[in-house]
């Protein structure tokens, strides 16, 4: 694999990027030089995988990153379109590329998991991913055409697809994109870019309940084993903190706060910053 010429991290507040130093806080960390991130997610090792769009738009210049556990950056896959939304099943990484599925191995290789065909409506963004607690099943959002027509879809490990809710159904699923499981395994949670708003979808009832809202471009969503929620608003460069109906902003200054992860330590927040090229490393206070 290729190695990047990048920063290495320093918990000392000084962090060394492509041969210069940039100031970092003591406690906030962050690399640079990244190609257009949009995902990141961190494995049960502790490597760091993040998803790299580049020029949206064009085919076969997307590409996986990651971060080892020493904390070098290399190129674990290549070739993709506009990869987003990553999960983990097993040692595979799946992968949200534009209008399919990715399926990468642990050597870096991928194949196509799910292609735009295999879906019940032809996806026009499809955006973030969310496995379920087994591992039996993937999620993923259509966000439409960011402002409506949105859905969002459960494939099975077969490659099977099946409508879970979409704007036809429901006029308030506009442009999903963040989502999360509930431990139960009953009710997904997904953060709408076009409104702002959280909604809790109960797979059993059909039920879809507004939880909180002002949450600008809604993108990222993460749950804390502190008990909050934290979304990351893409419009505003911000990452907020949800308890019940409460909304309190945590950082902003960011200038496209994407698809955010939790390390697995639970101590720092993962905020691709898109339009930097950047990944902070944001610590939960």
């Amino acid at each position: 694999m290729q190695i990047k010429n990048w920063m290495t991290v320093s918990l000392l507040g000084v962090c060394i990027m492509a041969g210069s130093l940039v100031a970092c806080s003591a406690t906030e960390r962050k690399i640079g030089g990244l190609k257009t991130p949009e995902s990141v997610i961190q494995a049960s090792d502790g490597r760091i995988f993040i998803s790299e769009i580049n020029e949206f738009g064009k085919d076969g210049d997307g590409q996986i990153s990651v971060i080892d556990q020493k904390g070098k950056l290399s190129i674990f896959a290549t070739g993709m379109d506009d990869p987003k939304g990553l999960a983990i099943i097993g040692e595979n990484l799946y992968v949200a590329d534009k209008t399919r599925i990715l399926k990468v191995a642990p050597d870096g290789n991928w194949q196509v998991f799910v292609p735009s065909e295999a879906f019940p409506a032809v996806p026009q963004f499809l955006n973030d991913l969310e496995r379920d607690l087994q591992g039996n099943y993937l999620y993923v959002s259509d966000s439409g055409d960011l402002e409506k027509g949105g859905a969002i879809y459960r494939i099975s490990l077969d490659g099977q697809v099946t409508n879970v809710i979409n704007h036809a159904q429901d006029e308030r699923v506009l442009a999903p994109n963040g989502l999360l499981m509930d431990d139960s395994g009953d009710v997904l949670l997904f953060v709408d870019f076009a409104s702002g708003i959280l909604y809790s979808l109960n797979m059993k009832t059909g039920i879809l309940t507004d939880l909180a809202e002002g949450l600008g471009g809604g993108d990222g969503l993460v749950h804390h084993a502190n008990g909050l929620m934290y979304v990351s608003d893409w419009k505003n460069g911000k990452v907020y903190s949800v308890l019940h109906d409460e909304v309190k902003l945590v950082r902003e200054g960011f200038q496209a706060a994407a698809d955010i992860a939790l390390t697995t330590d639970g101590k720092y927040i993962l905020v691709p910053d898109m339009k930097a090229g950047e990944l902070v490393w944001v610590p939960v206070s």
